[in-house]
């Protein structure tokens, strides 16, 4: 028996973790390959050897396996992948919440490396690269005609050393060059602080630290504020990526004391598992407000939607990225991992997000500053390539803006829930009624 190390898994990272590993059940085996199958290989193996032995120069032949494995593997879907050992432990490192890099995750598109968002307080942040950039050159060499394994290896490099990005962006004239020094990354899985009489709480990624850090969130805001005084807490889960499976039912166990929190189904379809709440509400039945956009996914997704199914709290922001997959890491030795698509997650009331989302209670948009109006920061599963059609997945598909304004005085979503806290606003949807709390029977 093959063990298996599941995760959710937002993207293609430099410098930012949006992953958790935790040991899932094995995958049903498939039925044994056919005589055509066993065909086409061959034909793989022919020209391969043809390459290797005639084409004009002689070619990395462990860049052209790695390359036809990848080929094959991405024509699957936007997340699967093939790990080289190198590639491994570095998502090993990443889950741990601090790892060397520039501080930005990317994924790739129209052949050019594309920011998904800077992480806050990290070299690529205080260089001024933004969400939506592209990396048009690296050290002056041209990202097309590299794949994204490559360009991250290219930002990489010892803590200290300097490197220079070609950055293309939308409404600029002429490209940006921008000079980057390499540091460790510390992700901070948990910011928190009072916001007078509100808790407030961001989750930015879901590593092996986060539970830990949003209890002592929790443990610090009641030292803070007297329980009479306290009018609930609102759970920030906007521009978060995703990550580790394990930490997104921790995260939403803190806030419900029974019931399903998610559940993953594979191809065979007894191939169901299910995680439960325990009993335990850490902020004590306060009410709570989860914070989602269109950079809301995976992970986040999970808790969002654990949450929203139990009436636990009120989902405020606009439509989340709608990434319902999971992502099985299978080791290969000392050849590194295969990242699979093994299942699809889904909210305790029985329904898949992929491709469609979380969609919010009540909806409020964030409107751009002026410097970014024109530009499209609409972020979405169903937007991807050669995504996974979700079994409920409309016309409409997935995904909203992932912006958020760095001053929280502008900021209108967390600025609607905070009043809905504190009486100022008044909505049916807040506060939620548990007793219509909508769950799966199967």
């Amino acid at each position: 028996m093959i063990r298996k190390l599941s995760l959710l898994f937002a993207g293609a990272l430099m410098g930012a973790s949006a992953m958790t590993l935790v040991y899932g059940a094995p995958g049903s085996t498939a039925n044994a390959a056919g005589s055509e199958t066993y065909r086409q290989l061959a034909i793989f193996g022919d020209i391969f050897e043809r390459v290797r032995a005639q084409y004009v120069t002689p070619p990395d032949e462990k860049s052209l396996v790695e390359s036809a494995v990848n080929g094959m593997l991405t024509s699957l879907d936007p997340h699967s992948s093939y790990m080289n050992a190198e590639a491994a432990k570095d998502m090993r490192v990443q889950t741990k919440g601090e790892f060397g890099g520039l501080g930005i995750e990317v994924t790739m598109e129209n052949d050019l490396v594309k920011v998904i968002t800077p992480i806050d307080d990290t070299p690529a942040a205080k260089a001024g690269v933004l969400a939506g950039d592209f990396i048009a050159k690296i050290d002056g060499e041209e990202v097309r005609g590299l794949t994204l394994n490559d360009a991250v290896e290219k930002m990489r490099g010892p803590v200290g050393t300097p490197i220079k990005l070609t950055i293309l962006r939308e409404g600029a004239d002429k490209p940006i060059e921008l000079s980057v020094t390499r540091d460790i990354i510390k992700v901070k899985a948990v910011k928190y602080r009072v916001e007078n009489d509100v808790g407030y709480m961001k989750i930015t990624s879901f590593t092996e630290k986060t539970f830990d850090d949003l209890q002592n969130a929790i443990d610090t805001i009641k030292k803070q504020v007297p329980n009479d005084k306290l009018k609930g807490y609102v759970l920030d889960l906007r521009l978060n990526p995703g990550g580790l499976l394990d930490q997104a039912v921790s995260v939403s166990d803190t806030f419900l004391d029974k019931g399903e929190i998610v559940s993953t189904r594979g191809r065979d379809p007894k191939d169901i598992t299910r995680f439960d709440a325990r009993p335990g509400d850490l902020i004590d039945g306060k009410p709570l407000i989860v914070l989602v956009n269109g950079g809301s996914a995976s992970a986040s997704e999970i808790v969002a939607g654990a949450l929203q199914d139990h009436r636990r709290a009120t989902v405020v922001g606009t439509q989340s990225f709608g990434k319902g997959s999971v992502q099985t890491i299978i080791p290969l030795a000392e050849n590194g991992a295969l990242r699979l698509t093994t299942a699809l997650y889904y909210t305790p009331s029985g329904k898949s997000i992929q491709g469609k989302g979380i969609t919010p209670d009540i909806k409020v948009d964030q409107p751009l500053p002026d410097d970014l109006k024109g530009r499209d920061l609409t972020r979405g599963e169903s937007d991807l390539k050669g995504h996974i059609k979700g079994v409920e997945e409309s016309d409409q598909g997935s995904g909203s803006s992932a912006y958020v304004p760095p001053e929280a005085k502008d900021d209108i979503q967390l600025n609607y829930a905070l009043d809905l806290l504190r009486g100022n606003k008044t909505d049916p949807a807040f506060p939620p009624s548990p007793e219509k709390a909508v769950m799966n029977n199967q």
